[in-house]
């Protein structure tokens, strides 16, 4: 018996996602909150011949109380997407706000749910999340998750372009590590379970860590102002969410990338800050998921030199971005 939650059921992210946690066998209740939608969202959604019972909720009558009660999985897409030209302190100044009355809800109401964060900028938002519990007495680090997924699935999809049979994309894996935002996006091409092809160039693989970790952007000029990744996003928050669900279940041996604080697991978040160089309090590994949440932050392992200067180039945006979430709870005196 699982109950998911969605906050921000009926945004671009929202419903997608909630219709696929809705297919998932796995999960008997999912509860659907927004401002606004949410009860149609549902009803849309409860027609579907899969398990889960579905309800929806809006702020009134302690809605948010009510779709939290009981969960043991909540996954935060809610905020607003990115524009054209609009970057992603422009988007913190907005979804920073929101993010922290959720993770309030949350931590009064269900406390030692999994929470998987989507809302952007990953980076910042996590952060305050943790601040959040920490105020509330509730914080546990192997329980809270910046979900990098995206990262990852674009690195399968794009390295099976290149490989040239797209029927591959699914068994591709592809560790990727630092954060989820631009040059903080760490893609390990030398670990990729299928390996580039043999004379691809040097600047061939430039322009793909480029696409990897920019892909955001080529969706949002794509889309020409109508929004950002929510289609692909809700996809890789869905995948991520199946991996709690069946760590919660008791399976054994799922590794997933995640944006996590690193004290979830003390003796492999020091062992990962001596690898990176830098002392952060979060970083998106490799990280072993079971009933309890994290298992094990794994390690970098063996990496080239050109990924070492992209783990370099990416600390100084992380500690920035880190610490733009733990000032903004801060000053908004939690």
């Amino acid at each position: 018996m699982v109950k998911a939650v969605v906050l921000g059921a009926a945004g671009g992210i929202g419903q997608p996602l909630s219709l696929l946690l809705k297919c998932n066998p796995l999960i008997t209740e999912l509860s659907l909150y927004d401002i606004v939608n949410t009860p149609g969202v549902a009803a849309d959604l409860s027609h579907i011949a899969t398990p889960a019972k579905v309800a929806g909720f809006l702020p009134p009558d302690e809605g948010l109380a009510k779709a939290l009660t009981g969960a043991q999985v909540v996954i935060i897409p809610a905020g607003v997407p990115r524009k054209p030209g609009m970057t992603r302190d422009d988007l913190f100044k907005i979804n920073a706000g929101i993010v922290e009355g959720l993770a309030t809800g949350i931590a009064t109401t269900a406390p030692k749910a999994f929470v998987l964060v989507i809302s952007n900028p990953v980076n910042s938002t996590v952060p305050i999340v943790v601040e959040v519990f920490k105020k509330h007495n509730v914080f546990d680090p192997k329980r809270i998750f910046g979900v990098t997924t995206l990262d990852v699935v674009r690195a399968s999809t794009f390295v099976a372009e290149i490989v040239g049979d797209l029927s591959k994309a699914p068994d591709v894996v592809v560790p990727v590590v630092g954060g989820h935002s631009g040059v903080t996006i760490v893609p390990l091409l030398s670990q990729s379970s299928h390996p580039l092809p043999s004379g691809f160039s040097e600047e061939k693989l430039d322009a793909l860590v480029n696409r990897i970790q920019f892909g955001g952007d080529e969706v949002v000029k794509a889309k020409d102002g109508a929004g950002s990744a929510t289609l692909s996003m809700a996809y890789a928050g869905a995948e991520f969410a199946l991996k709690v669900v069946n760590a919660l279940e008791g399976q054994k041996g799922i590794i997933a990338p995640s944006f996590v604080h690193l004290s979830a697991d003390p003796a492999g978040g020091e062992a990962l800050k001596k690898e990176i160089g830098a002392d952060l309090e979060y970083f998106s590994a490799p990280v072993e998921l079971g009933p309890d949440g994290v298992v094990k932050i794994n390690p970098l392992g063996k990496i080239t030199d050109a990924e070492k200067k992209l783990v370099e180039a990416a600390v100084p945006d992380l500690t920035k971005n880190i610490q733009t979430g733990i000032a903004f709870t801060k000053k908004s005196n939690l």
